[in-house]
């Protein structure tokens, strides 16, 4: 039984299409026209921005030059807070050139959508190769939050949507993944998850089984604890 169950639970998580992240980036990269813009979204409380910092240092490390965007318009303290995992970033890397944080204030939806073009427009002239675009935390469940994602995706067009769901979310875990990922319009959907916090539920793993189970779309990285080093591919993908 424990075999069974193991094989179906590998066939459920193995990814239909296979992601190879770092091959698409560089491919783009190699074409020469903009870079690559990758959007993460989530629930209030997740850890976007610190998940997001994760994924930053994680592109460093594979000497891609990174434009961290903050495109939280709403949360007090967003963009501080991004500023300082910026600073953080820079004293890690050898030449602090390599990460630069894009941000334009705090304001209303209509805002978020000329950061993010904005940034894209700034790293295409600086020659970044890599644009993170931090969204503002939202309830899954109130439509007036969740409306503006479509318009968000169709200005800033990104090359993945990535949605972070926790580990220890529950039950929920299942809603959440599923508006989040018909949030963004026709055609758009969600590409891959980051599951954060798995340090804390040790093998219970049925929020993320539950989340790929419900929308088909696959776990890349999970996060196992609060440093920048505290990410990991998916085991699915090693």
């Amino acid at each position: 039984a424990r075999k069974a169950l193991e094989k179906q639970l590998i066939k459920l998580l193995t990814p239909n299409t296979s992601i190879d992240l770092l091959n698409e980036i560089q491919s783009k990269k190699n074409s020469g026209n903009s870079p690559y813009v990758i959007s993460v979204v989530g629930v209030n409380g997740v850890g976007k921005s610190t998940n997001l910092s994760k994924l930053a240092f994680w592109l460093l490390q594979n000497n891609y030059r990174v434009l961290i965007t903050a495109c939280d318009t709403f949360r007090s303290g967003a963009v501080e807070q991004l500023r300082t995992h910026v600073n953080n970033l820079q004293k890690l890397t050898e030449d602090k050139n390599m990460v630069e944080l894009f941000e334009g204030g705090y304001g209303g939806s209509d805002l978020v959508s000329k950061i993010a073009t904005g940034a894209i427009k700034y790293a295409k002239e600086k020659k970044f190769d890599i644009v993170l675009l931090d969204t503002a935390g939202r309830r899954h469940n109130d439509s007036h939050l969740m409306q503006p994602l479509a318009s968000f995706a169709k200005a800033a067009n990104p090359d993945k949507l990535i949605m972070v769901g926790e580990a220890l979310v529950g039950t929920d875990s299942v809603m959440q993944a599923q508006n989040f990922n018909k949030a963004f319009g026709a055609g758009r959907h969600l590409d891959f998850f980051i599951i954060s916090k798995c340090d804390t539920v040790g093998d219970l793993i049925g929020s993320m089984v539950n989340m790929v189970y419900a929308t088909g779309i696959p776990i890349l990285f999970v996060g196992t604890g609060q440093t920048y080093t505290d990410l990991r591919l998916s085991l699915i993908h090693i």
